[in-house]
């Protein structure tokens, strides 16, 4: 008569076995409520300190404002200037990272070799491993005074155009990495067949693979957006604070993130109409960085391709 199979001893946890089986699932459900608890915790922070705001200043007056003064003695709380500030800065950074990105993960996914790949991902990775606080300081003393100045010789030390290179800089690996793993996952039976048809490694990766993994690519240019959009650190050193209503990239702007830390670092009493301004603002890149990842989880079920 045969024994047990090999190893199942091993696996008979007995009654010990059984509990651990019980309570574990419950103990994963509790580990996992904790992000959502966090989430619901900070939507609250924000949505009531944002509705004092609001019972003392117009949502009109905010949306529509062309000047942000809230810690001058002639208070003005127009958010349009930090969203101009943001949005320039975002967009200079996206001018960076798409090309530097997306031409990294097509060189890595169809033309690198293995043993490139190896070292090459790596190191492009480890751009996101660098402190922020690194880029600004990069930004403000290599690309403004070594590169930008000799371009243009009148730009201001904290400017626009400076912290959105470092940003792109900074969002490239996000982009080029999650491309990277798009690209990869295509079937490799459709590159083959497109080489079958006579196709060059160019056509096959851009006219077959590309389209392919569309889905994963506009992703992960939304998700760099909104990891664009609230950066901190970089706008703040590098880019300066001033509240100005000006599309020019070479002039100081200050950005949300940048109004949030000059507040917070400074003499801005709680409870006053500075502080829960704060909240406003933090409220407003709250909805962006939402509206994006919901866009980008949009993006990802409509146009995702399904292989078997």
């Amino acid at each position: 008569m045969a024994g047990p199979a090999p190893g199942r001893e091993r696996w008979a946890g007995g009654a010990a076995g059984r509990t651990l089986d019980r309570w574990m699932p419950r103990v994963l459900l509790l580990l996992s409520l904790v992000s959502v608890v966090t989430t619901v915790g900070i939507v609250l922070t924000l949505a009531g300190e944002t509705a004092v705001f609001f019972r003392a200043v117009s949502p009109v007056e905010f949306l529509t404002g062309r000047q942000w003064t809230p810690l001058f003695a002639d208070k003005h709380f127009g958010i349009l200037p930090l969203l101009a500030g943001t949005m320039m800065i975002t967009a200079i950074a996206l001018l960076i990272a798409i090309p530097l990105g997306l031409g990294s993960a097509i060189y890595l996914s169809e033309y690198a070799s293995d043993r490139a790949r190896r070292i090459l991902k790596p190191v492009l990775e480890l751009l996101a491993g660098i402190p922020t606080i690194v880029y600004g300081y990069f930004a403000l003393t290599f690309i403004t005074q070594v590169v930008l100045k000799r371009l243009f010789p009148d730009i201001s030390v904290f400017n626009a155009l400076s912290a959105g290179i470092a940003v792109g800089i900074m969002v490239t690996p996000l982009i080029s990495s999650l491309s990277e793993d798009a690209m990869a996952a295509v079937p490799r039976r459709l590159r083959d067949g497109a080489y079958a048809l006579g196709a060059t490694r160019w056509e096959v990766a851009s006219q077959v693979v590309l389209p392919a993994a569309l889905s994963g690519v506009i992703s992960s240019v939304v998700l760099a957006f909104s990891r664009a959009i609230g950066e901190t650190m970089i706008v703040a050193v590098a880019a300066g604070s001033t509240p100005r209503l000006t599309w020019n990239p070479l002039e100081s702007v200050q950005t949300m993130t940048g109004y949030i830390v000059q507040a917070a670092l400074g003499d801005v009493g709680h409870g006053g109409l500075e502080y829960t301004s704060l909240f406003a603002v933090g409220m407003t890149l709250f909805l962006f960085t939402l509206g994006m990842n919901l866009l980008a989880l949009y993006i990802r079920g409509r146009f995702r391709e399904a292989y078997q």
